[in-house]
């Protein structure tokens, strides 16, 4: 029922807080509780992403870990797999930048009118001579092959300049 949601809400605010013990107490309590594992881990997957992000790139591998342990060998077992999980995420630094960049993408698609932008010539895979022909591919800079940074427009005309990024920060 509602101490469900309750738990693993209580669960995710601790982690997000910080708080490896009151990370630590929602994960038992839900755990010895008779909670899925598998519910906590697929949990735990999303958290990496959205609250930990590119503050610890490895957390996700922690969390994909995490979720094939319990996966192999369930309870009892797999409970400490999960606290390990738990209290990683609890300490480990957090950045939402990426949920919220992305987020802002998401909006811009949203508050799109008509037809969305075509992707851009140069960007497009040209496998047949008729698309080659047709300009597909032309003029795009394969990046490896270059010693410095390279200068081109990857998203459509109308996006030109357009920072998701910077725009989460308004």
């Amino acid at each position: 029922g509602e101490e469900h949601y309750n738990c693993i809400s209580a669960l995710h605010k601790s982690m997000r807080g910080s708080d490896e013990n009151a990370s630590l107490y929602w994960l038992a309590r839900m755990l010895e509780g008779g909670e899925d594992p598998l519910y906590v881990a697929r949990r735990l997957v999303r958290f990496a992403s959205e609250d930990i992000g590119l503050a610890d790139p490895l957390a996700l591998t922690q969390a994909v870990a995490a979720y094939q342990g319990c996966h192999f060998i369930g309870m009892p077992e797999c409970e400490v797999i999960l606290a390990q999980c738990v209290v990683y995420f609890a300490r480990a630094p957090k950045s939402i930048e990426v949920y919220r960049a992305y987020s802002s993408v998401k909006e811009c698609l949203r508050m799109h009118t008509g037809p969305l932008p075509p992707v851009p010539l140069h960007l497009r895979n040209a496998p047949t001579r008729l698309m080659k022909n047709l300009g597909y591919g032309e003029g795009y800079k394969y990046n490896p092959m270059y010693k410095e940074p390279v200068e081109q427009d990857y998203l459509p005309q109308e996006l030109k300049g357009t920072d998701f990024f910077k725009e989460q920060k308004t």
